[in-house]
């Protein structure tokens, strides 16, 4: 699905969606609108409201802690409604995760509450694995 919605993006959509599969980490719409001023965006607007549209097709996902964005690396996102992140605080390098038993867990919690859920955004936030065994 994210294939057929690639070839139907807007140029300014398809910019802002290159230029965060290329980025190393997650950027903030700022950092997007630094990188493609040459490409004749020129006014954040522009890049909000490619970014609105990218988040509405389930291609990228806004980080809340970091006022960043992320491509979406899941390959069954388009279903998920929980989705996980772990952000490392050294290099920025984001794993997007998906865990069954975590959603089961998360539903059975608001359900014995009565509430509804639309969606679930976890951010953990610490050092990834490369990180870890260079800290002292």
């Amino acid at each position: 699905m994210k294939l057929q919605q690639n070839s139907k993006l807007t140029k300014n959509q398809g910019l802002v969606y290159d230029a965060l599969s290329k980025a190393d980490g997650p950027l903030s719409a700022y950092t997007i609108l630094d990188g493609l001023r040459d490409h004749g965006i020129r006014a954040p607007l522009q890049v909000y409201r490619a970014l609105d549209k990218l988040l509405e097709f389930g291609m990228v996902h806004r980080l809340e802690s970091l006022n960043s964005f992320v491509v979406c690396r899941h390959p069954d996102c388009e279903t998920q409604k929980t989705m996980v992140f772990a952000i490392c605080e050294s290099c920025e390098n984001v794993l997007e995760l998906a865990d069954d038993g975590l959603v089961g867990q998360l539903a059975t919690l608001a359900d014995a509450r009565g509430f509804s859920v639309k969606t679930t955004t976890i951010e953990m936030s610490g050092l990834c694995s490369d990180c870890s065994a260079v800290q002292p």
